[in-house]
């Protein structure tokens, strides 16, 4: 036993004296220059080419990793068999990850790519003024040098397109309205937001399906333009005009585009924006991917339609008139110091300033179309003009499912014709028949009743009222033309201003021929 440690010993003398001796013969630099050397010999031969992404790059994120995990969590959910999970701030979903140093496959316009999560401890740190994390993570991507300037090219931007797809699809929409006074937050943002959670999508969305589908293809058209809008030389920006009476859903026609499209929401209070140096800085603080809403238009400043103002007022007027340029708008010490002018919020929907961001929606509302401003209709500002009219045959159905779970086919045929026949000429609006609804829902079958009795009730109000007005509109009629009739009948009078100088101008030729 003896023997044994002794030649152990002396096999590890030998060593620690070889050990020494080629740190004597090969030091340190022309180890690292042999290592560099056959690194370069085997990538000369090799027929893959790495490229590492680290989650810090120096002391900030890097955004390409985050992008990269969130891309990669939609194809590991199905393909991995190790998974981490992570859910985000503002998230309302759960995403799958890679584990540490595990690999997947991904394709690419039919080239094949490795990621490979690569995960090290860090070396131990000297004084920072940043810490960073004690493990030091990163992806490896390896593919083929073939397929270098296709990855470089397309790929890494396809990643990135994705991950921001998800990224949306998972973070909670949110709500942003301008903050009172245009004070700012602790960020020094001059918008404050909450989640956004309204519920109403266009399959609750009581409309017409055709013109609800025209709607849908019109926004999904927008949402996958960006080719297009660059192409033509257009800003990527759409606007929309919802426009009909109080209660036929202009704002749940909001909430549904938000939700089709996962934008957030920015509702704009115009009543609390001083002047149009104050409403650009708030369009420049939005965000892409956003709608931006200013709800009941024609109520909120002063924006009448000039033509009116024009026909009231006959005097001749200059085009530099402020009030012509701008519309007739209150000075800076009326309605409470509110300047923005006509004119302002036009370059805010179509002008220089609207184009500061991309894939933005305007959405105007108002129950009276004709006081708006011409200006502000057309096309390029407002591109699509949607009325929201009065309850239809269509939307009926649709809130009946809603409601009442009730198909066409659960209901009777006799009130199936009945509902078709009064529903229009009821002229409810979907407001006033979901409160019907509402109120009897425990009880399906005296829900339609108590609807049916409800449209029959409207439906000869109004019939009342159109009578009496037709009614007293012909005795105008005929009253007017029985005046005329009488002025036309009428003889002239004896002795009036016109006979005299005729009778003395007789006389006077008389003596003449005398």
């Amino acid at each position: 036993m003896k023997e044994y440690w002794t030649s152990l010993a002396s096999l590890l003398g030998v060593l620690a004296f070889c050990q020494s001796l080629l740190q004597v013969i090969f030091p340190p630099e022309l180890r690292f220059a042999c290592l560099k050397v056959s690194n370069r010999v085997f990538n000369l031969f090799s027929s893959y080419c790495y490229f590492d992404i680290t989650e810090i790059d120096g002391v900030n994120t890097n955004e390409l990793y985050n992008a990269v995990q969130l891309y990669l969590s939609s194809s590991v959910s199905t393909n991995g068999s190790r998974l981490s999970l992570t859910r985000a701030l503002n998230s309302s979903a759960i995403t799958f990850g890679l584990s540490n140093n595990d690999c997947i496959i991904d394709t690419f316009n039919g080239v094949s790519v490795v990621w490979e999560h690569v995960v090290t401890q860090r070396q131990a740190q000297t004084f920072s003024w940043r810490p960073l994390p004690e493990e030091k993570r990163g992806f490896t991507l390896r593919i083929r040098k073939r397929d270098k300037s296709l990855i470089l090219d397309s790929y890494l931007d396809y990643v990135m397109e994705k991950a921001n797809e998800i990224r949306r699809k998972n973070q909670d929409r949110l709500l942003y309205t301008n903050s009172r006074g245009g004070s700012l937050d602790s960020r020094g943002h001059p918008w404050e937001s909450v989640p956004f959670k309204h519920p109403s999508t266009f399959d609750t969305l009581a409309m017409d399906p055709v013109k609800k589908r025209e709607i849908m293809e019109d926004l999904k058209d927008f949402a996958n333009g960006q080719s297009f809008y660059q192409k033509t030389g257009r800003a990527w920006k759409r606007g929309y005009l919802l426009y009909g009476p109080p209660g036929t859903g202009k704002s749940s026609m909001i909430a549904a585009m938000a939700n089709y499209l996962s934008y957030d929401i920015y509702d704009l209070e115009l009543t609390e924006v001083h002047n149009n140096s104050e409403l650009r800085k708030l369009l420049m603080k939005t965000s892409s991917k956003s709608i931006i809403v200013i709800e009941d238009i024609d109520c909120s400043i002063n924006l009448t339609n000039r033509k009116k103002n024009n026909n009231n007022n006959t005097s001749p007027r200059n085009y530099y008139d402020p009030e012509m340029r701008c519309g007739s708008v209150p000075g800076p010490g009326e309605d409470g110091g509110n300047s923005i002018t006509l004119s302002g919020l036009l370059n805010f929907t179509d002008g220089l300033w609207s184009c500061c961001g991309s894939e933005r929606i305007f959405v105007f509302t108002t129950n009276h179309i004709e006081k708006l401003d011409s200006a502000l209709l057309r096309c390029g500002r407002m591109d699509m003009h949607i009325f929201m009219s009065y309850c239809s045959y269509p939307a009926l159905m649709i809130l009946m499912k809603n409601y009442l779970g009730y198909d066409e086919s659960d209901l009777d045929a006799d009130v199936l014709k009945q509902l078709a026949e009064v529903v229009d000429k009821a002229e409810m609006t979907p407001a006033d028949i979901s409160e019907v609804l509402i109120k009897n829902r425990r009880c399906n079958p005296k829900a339609v009743s108590e609807l049916l009795e409800a449209l029959k009730t409207r439906a000869n109000r109004n019939l009342l009222q159109n009578g009496i007005l037709r009614e007293k509109n012909s005795e105008d009629i005929m009253e007017d033309e029985e005046q005329e009739k009488r002025a036309l009948e009428s003889p002239p009078n004896e002795g009036s201003e016109f006979e005299e100088p005729c009778k003395k101008q007789e006389e006077e030729d008389e003596e003449k021929m005398k």
